[in-house]
């Protein structure tokens, strides 16, 4: 067998190869290594500086939450957090709870934001959310409601 020799212009090695520069050389290796590494800076820092909204999450007594609402936010945590977030006016698959009863009515119903009315949607649900009246006891929702006052 033959092998052709490619010449290749100066700062690089000559690869013999039959077909093709299918072996890559250091010097090509570096070259990619340069390109890369800017496009992985800018991805580290769009990441670090994007507006993100991931934040740590705090504890109860960071809060300054009392037992019950301490309660009610595991409920929360293990019913709720799913669909809704705490602690953002954006849902996820239903509304964000931030602040619900700081406003004189909920934001997708129009009803009152009262706990008699939170209650009633905790209970029987809404189209697209369950109701907990066969999981949440009536001290399970007080609890709840305790702690959906403190976001």
């Amino acid at each position: 067998m033959i092998e052709a020799t490619r010449r290749i212009p100066s700062r690089m090695t000559s690869i013999k190869h039959p077909a093709c520069n299918l072996i890559p050389n250091s010097y090509t290796a570096s070259l990619r290594a340069n390109r890369i590494a800017p496009a992985l800076a800018l991805l580290i820092a769009l990441g670090v500086f994007s507006g993100c909204e991931v934040e740590r999450r705090k504890s109860d007594a960071e809060l300054g939450l009392n037992p019950q609402q301490s309660s009610g936010r595991k409920i929360y945590d293990n019913d709720c957090d799913r669909c809704h977030r705490p602690y953002s006016t954006k849902g996820k698959k239903g509304p964000g709870l931030k602040g619900i009863f700081q406003h004189q009515y909920l934001s997708l119903s129009g009803l009152p934001a009262n706990d008699e009315r939170v209650t009633d949607i905790i209970r029987n649900g809404r189209p697209d959310m369950p109701g907990y009246s066969q999981v949440l006891s009536q001290q399970d929702i007080q609890d709840l409601l305790a702690y959906l006052h403190t976001l």
